[in-house]
Parts: C-alpha cells; structure tokens; sequence
C-alpha cells in the first residue's frame, strides 16, 4: 500500500462496523423482549378480562416466550462476538493514541477473530443472561397471572385449574415446573461465576485482555 495511513484508515472503518454491527444486534435484542412482553401483556389482559377465558390459553405466551428467548440467546452471543472487537480495538489501538497503556497482543486477537470468529459467551450463558434480564420476571408475571385466573373463578384452585385434559394436580404442578427452570437460568445470569466462559483467543488471554463475556449490561 501506497498510503502510510491505510492500516489506521482499515482499522478505524472495521471499528465503525463493528460497533453499527453490535448497535443492530442491540436493536434485534429490544425488539425480541417487546415481542415477547407484548405477548404477554395482551393474553393476560384477555384471559383476566373474560371470565369465560379458560386458563390454559396463558400457555401460548409462555411457549412464545420460549421462542423469542432461544432467538435472543442466539442474536447476544452474536452480539459479543462485536462487542469483543469493539473492546479490543478500544483498549489497543485508541487508548494509546490518548496517551493510554498498550495492550500486548491486541492486534493477534483481532486477526483470530476475524479469521475464525467465535463467541466469548456460550448458548446457556447467553440465555442465562437474557433470562435474569428479562424473561424470568416475565415468566414471572404470567404464572402470577395465571394463579389470579385461578382465584376469579370463585371455585377451589385444584378445582379451577382441572382442564379437558388435565386434572388439576397436574396442571398446579406443570405450570411450576414450566418456570422453575427459568428462576434457576435467572439465578445462574446474576452470579456469573457460576457459568464458564467459552474459550477467548489465545493471544487475547495471553494478553490479560479484560473480555466482556461476563458483562450483562443489555
């Protein structure tokens, strides 16, 4: 290349892509999480409003929910893949231009990245994270919902709860195990130490590289 600049002109136009990239992703995560509390929002307003709504309908948010919730574990760890570049580039090549410290092997971890891109945070972590962020308190919300359904039919919870194909036992139990796993998945979003991390560039460990894998900021 003829022009001394061209690598720094490289770099800066890979950081603005990178970061309009990860603005998308952010984007996709809203729009998801609105999907999924309008859902909610308008089958509970239904379901309580008629009291001739059967109980069974607040099944659809929950499976909806579900959807939107393995869609949005998908678009973050795709998300961090960017977030991590944007990061890199941030502490390796802008900070020293501000008089910063260096980062070792800033350059190496870019390149492995772009060579062999890999998500910092794995499936499980990604969906514990939008869990304890989001889906959990709606999930939440639907199962108080659904025990208010129970309460305004005037008969015994066991009873209200029985349906054409399940007796009420069943549901009363189904229904707590439907959210139990996602009060867990909330839990395991709070305390990220107890999820491990999928592996980092070599070069960006070597480097001691503080990765945003365990930042749950969306």
């Amino acid at each position: 290349m003829n022009d001394p600049h061209a690598h720094e002109t490289a770099l800066v136009h890979l950081y603005r892509g990178e970061l309009g990239r990860m603005t998308t992703y952010r984007v996709r995560l809203d729009t998801t999480t609105n999907w999924a509390l309008g859902a909610v929002v308008a089958t509970v307003t239904f379901t309580l409003g008629q009291p001739e709504a059967p109980h069974d309908v607040l099944l659809l948010p929950y499976v909806l929910g579900c959807v939107f919730a393995g869609l949005e574990a998908r678009r973050y760890c795709e998300m961090e893949v960017s977030r991590e570049r944007v990061h890199t580039l941030e502490a390796g090549f802008f900070a020293p231009m501000l008089g910063g410290p260096s980062l070792p092997g800033w350059q190496e971890a870019i390149a492995a990245s772009l060579h062999a891109p890999s998500s910092p945070v794995g499936i499980w972590q990604a969906l514990a994270v939008r869990a304890r962020r989001n889906y959990v308190w709606l999930f939440l919300a639907l199962y108080g919902s659904w025990w208010a359904k129970l309460g305004l039919s005037g008969k015994p919870l066991v009873a209200a709860a029985s349906t054409s194909w399940m007796s009420g036992e069943t549901a009363i139990a189904a229904a707590t195990l439907l959210v139990l796993p996602w009060v867990v998945l909330g839990l395991m979003g709070k305390t990220a130490g107890m999820l491990k991390p999928a592996a980092r560039p070599a070069s960006a460990r070597s480097a001691g590289h503080s990765s945003p894998t365990t930042s749950t900021s969306p």
